[in-house]
């Protein structure tokens, strides 16, 4: 058995997450489909960051065993052939062997995020950026991101119903800049809770319109409570622009 990593690019909006789920489809289940119709075989996927329902990537990764992948020179074929099945807002970027022990989850250093916003009407951006016509102070804004990077523990960002064992976060970068337009939060961390970037980016806006100062984000981080956060920015907004990998498990020749 070899361990492959395959790198994915999606536009979230039709499904219900990346992971496979009972009762909805999932970036998961196209994938495993379409190489179950390409080699005559199940595949059994493990993922590597689960976006939820309507966000979308840049870059995801799923990691799979199998003997029956060609060689090196000739994976570039299947990335083609898997692409020809796959529907139309799921795009394999490249496959690649490494090895036996690497985890596309666990073996991750960092994962970044990015949200958008935009605030004149702009029909090409209505399913990838959150419109926001309301005045906001970029100089708030701002602070308050790199407030967030004062803070390790994250519960109150974290959504209920979540199976983790720990709620610290290491924030690498906390950011609000303006790019074409847009409004752009930017956050890297070694990794996310459940609804984490969406709690930040819709607490933020709080303060960015004035509604709570930076002392009320602070007492929210405080309290541990995920009802006093704001998590009711759309999911069409967030898009994982990255995950990063140490070299030492990539990659074999």
């Amino acid at each position: 058995m070899s361990r492959y990593f395959i790198e994915l690019a999606y536009k979230g909006t039709n499904y219900a997450g990346f992971q496979i789920q009972q009762n909805a489809n999932s970036i998961q289940a196209e994938v495993e489909k379409a190489l179950a119709i390409l080699f005559k075989t199940n595949f059994q996927l493990t993922c590597s960051s689960r976006t939820d329902a309507g966000v979308h990537a840049l870059k995801n990764y799923f990691h799979f065993d199998t003997i029956i992948l060609p060689g090196k020179n000739k994976l570039e074929n299947v990335v083609y052939r898997l692409n020809a099945i796959l529907p139309a807002d799921i795009a394999v970027r490249q496959i690649f062997r490494v090895k036996n022990d690497a985890h596309c989850r666990f073996d991750a250093v960092s994962r970044e995020y990015n949200y958008f916003i935009y605030q004149g009407k702009q029909p090409f951006l209505m399913d990838r950026a959150y419109y926001y016509p309301y005045k906001l102070n970029i100089n708030q804004l701002q602070q308050a991101a790199e407030a967030v990077m004062n803070h390790s523990d994250f519960t109150s960002f974290s959504k209920r119903n979540t199976q983790v064992k720990s709620f610290d976060c290491a924030i690498k970068n906390s950011n609000w800049y303006i790019h074409d337009e847009q409004i752009v939060y930017n956050v890297v961390s070694n990794r996310f809770l459940r609804g984490m970037v969406k709690g930040l980016v819709g607490t933020m806006l709080r303060v960015g319109t004035g509604k709570i100062t930076l002392d009320g984000l602070f007492h929210i981080f405080q309290q541990k409570d995920c009802s006093k956060a704001d998590f009711s920015v759309p999911p069409h907004g967030l898009f994982l622009a990255d995950v990063v990998f140490p070299e030492s498990i990539c990659w074999i020749e």
